[in-house]
């Protein structure tokens, strides 16, 4: 990889990938406010929702299975200009489809652009990171986390001031794609995340250390759409709070995410991956088992924020480390990882769900702790050569 000897680049190239994280969680929050609203416009029953969301994940997983030769041949910058295309194009287009298999298309390239987007971005912070030579990835995921605060917050005051809501779509994504398009100006040459092997151009199954990591982030992932979809049901139906109380789960578990991220790479710096890694799930581990073992809401809120603090490392420690995999580009061990992570976050909510049908929501949520245990004991074998 070429060396950088000059430090305006790297610093330029920071802020631009800081840029572009709070623009990809900007935009996916601005979905996520008008899901209710495209119901409704559309006149959508459960179901009709539900095989859109799939659309989506259908679309995500194809990309995930492509991107990283799409990056290798063309560098992260050009894949983040075209995907962000995508992107920002198809939240634009949510209120202009004609029919529901319209709808069920875009919603399959929204996929398509959201994935590639994120690899492409998080290949680039990579190389960032190597050019300062210090741990800086947490950094950047706490950027789409205040992207995602950001979309959430403009969400709910457009919707308080009655502004209609192709407006907003159409603002929001024509603003992201020049903020986009500036900050890929000032992205590190090509050349940083290109790469000339011959077997990062097409599709292949990815080297057993990519697995390994990819099994953590599937954990990690379970755990953590678990706290996003279920946090606040526990907090009402079991604990009996009202919802306004009930929501500062969610809210607690977020906000002590994203500023866990802001200081998780001052930890990594000091301590490596592997052991961020290590006591990060093991304070997400036992925050969750002491909370659910107390059942009264303040217990409950305290366990979700140190929850959240130890959730907030796991997935750049996890990309950092995909990206340092020998033989493989970054771009592909991400992409690898992230695949393997995404089937998590699908599978986590319909796991929890199923067993709290069975035997109540709060032994569902043992299963957060559960998937913790099992990355603090699985990260020495699946990091030790790559942290």
């Amino acid at each position: 990889m070429t060396t950088l000897t000059s430090t305006a680049r790297p610093r330029a190239a920071r802020l631009a990938v800081q840029a572009q994280f709070f623009i990809c969680g900007l935009l996916f929050a601005t979905w996520g406010v008008h899901v209710p609203t495209v119901r409704a416009q559309y006149g959508l029953t459960d179901a009709q929702l539900s095989y859109l969301m799939l659309a989506a994940a259908v679309g995500a997983i194809i990309s995930l299975l492509l991107v990283g030769g799409w990056i290798a041949r063309f560098g992260a910058r050009r894949v983040v200009l075209v995907a962000g295309v995508a992107l920002c194009g198809t939240i634009a287009s949510l209120f202009a489809m004609p029919s529901y298999p319209a709808l069920l298309g875009l919603l399959l390239v929204f996929g398509l652009g959201n994935s590639a987007f994120d690899v492409a971005m998080n290949t680039e912070a990579v190389e960032v990171e190597r050019a300062y030579g210090t741990p800086i990835m947490s950094s950047f995921h706490g950027f789409f986390s205040l992207g995602g605060l950001a979309g959430a917050g403009v969400g709910s005051l457009i919707a308080a001031a009655n502004v209609a809501p192709v407006l907003h779509v159409v603002t929001t994504s024509v603003l992201a794609y020049v903020l986009i398009g500036y900050a890929s100006m000032h992205m590190l040459p090509d050349s940083h995340t290109q790469t000339d092997d011959e077997s990062a151009h097409g599709f292949s199954l990815p080297p057993r250390a990519v697995v390994l990591l990819g099994i953590l982030c599937a954990l990690g992932f379970v755990g953590e759409g678990a706290m996003y979809d279920w946090s606040t049901l526990y907090m009402a139906k079991d604990l009996g709070t009202q919802q306004t109380v009930a929501a500062w789960g969610y809210g607690a578990f977020s906000a002590f995410m994203a500023a866990g991220r802001f200081g998780g790479d001052f930890i990594r710096a000091r301590l490596g991956g592997e052991r961020t890694l290590r006591l990060s799930a093991w304070l997400a581990a036992i925050s969750m088992l002491v909370a659910l073992s107390l059942h009264h809401p303040v217990a409950a809120l305290i366990g979700f924020s140190l929850a959240g603090l130890g959730f907030a490392n796991m997935v750049p420690v996890l990309f950092s480390a995909a990206a340092n995999v020998p033989g493989i580009s970054a771009g592909r061990g991400i992409a690898g990882v992230a695949s393997c992570g995404y089937f998590g976050f699908l599978a986590g909510p319909p796991l929890i769900g199923g067993i709290a049908e069975v035997a109540g929501l709060p032994y569902a949520l043992v299963v957060v702790g559960a998937v913790c245990i099992l990355i603090a004991l699985l990260c020495k074998r699946a990091m030790h050569s790559h942290a």
